[in-house]
């Protein structure tokens, strides 16, 4: 089976004066090996799709699988270890400890899973390494330049090996140029058992997808990438 997530009627709506409606009857499968954009103007529904699809907010009806697995969001425990397992996420924000350094950031996160100390200490300077900020281990994240931040971010979310890659408009508060090279370090990430999804505005890094889809009225239409990834 190619599908890693896959989405069965499901809803969202939030109640504030009247119902609001976000999303509405999404039956969609994500394919692992495949990196999708989502487009579609603010409000449209992107990043609360990100918000389920990372099992961080449930859906108010439907169903949503993981690798044929039913999620069962009234059992925290179990997703929050399916989220510290199988999910990486990227903020826009890079949402780092200010409090903590960048080696810290990325330790911390590996503790969730590996409980050697000594380990995820290894394995958290091994990855900011492969990212070639060694140079920053000690560095505060009020000390980092924005895309050594979402460099660091990216170890982060990496760092328990994940099927699942989630990124909410990971470039939009970067230069065109830092953008790109970020972008460079996501395609890098693309292998046969990982699944990439990330949010964007930007034309330009929405057409590199494998696949680009559009949040339209609640739902998701599927558009063809029209640029070629090696024009990054």
């Amino acid at each position: 089976m190619n599908n890693i997530i896959e989405l069965k009627n499901v809803y969202k709506h939030y109640i504030t004066n009247k119902k609001n409606t976000i999303l509405k009857k999404i039956n969609y499968k994500f394919k692992k090996g495949l990196i999708y954009s989502l487009v579609g103007p603010s409000g449209s529904g992107k990043s609360t799709l990100l918000n389920l699809l990372s099992l961080i907010d449930k859906p108010s009806s439907g169903e949503i699988l993981i690798n044929d697995s039913i999620i069962k969001f009234s059992d925290f425990s179990v997703n929050d270890m399916i989220r510290a397992d199988k999910i990486g996420i990227i903020y826009q924000q890079n949402n780092l400890l200010p409090d903590f350094t960048a080696l810290e950031n990325v330790y911390l996160a590996r503790l969730t899973v590996e409980k050697n100390s000594d380990k995820a200490f290894i394995d958290a300077k091994k990855i900011i390494k492969s990212f070639g900020l060694s140079h920053r281990h000690n560095h505060f994240p009020s000390e980092l330049s924005g895309g050594e931040l979402q460099r660091i971010a990216i170890s982060r979310a990496l760092i328990n090996k994940p099927e699942i890659i989630l990124a909410d408009e990971p470039t939009g508060s970067l230069d065109h140029s830092t953008a790109k090279n970020v972008f460079k370090t996501l395609y890098n990430l693309k292998n046969k058992n990982r699944l990439i999804i990330y949010a964007t505005h930007n034309r330009f890094f929405a057409n590199m997808a494998d696949c680009k889809l559009e949040m339209i009225d609640g739902n998701i239409k599927t558009i063809n990438a029209r640029t070629r990834k090696s024009e990054i």
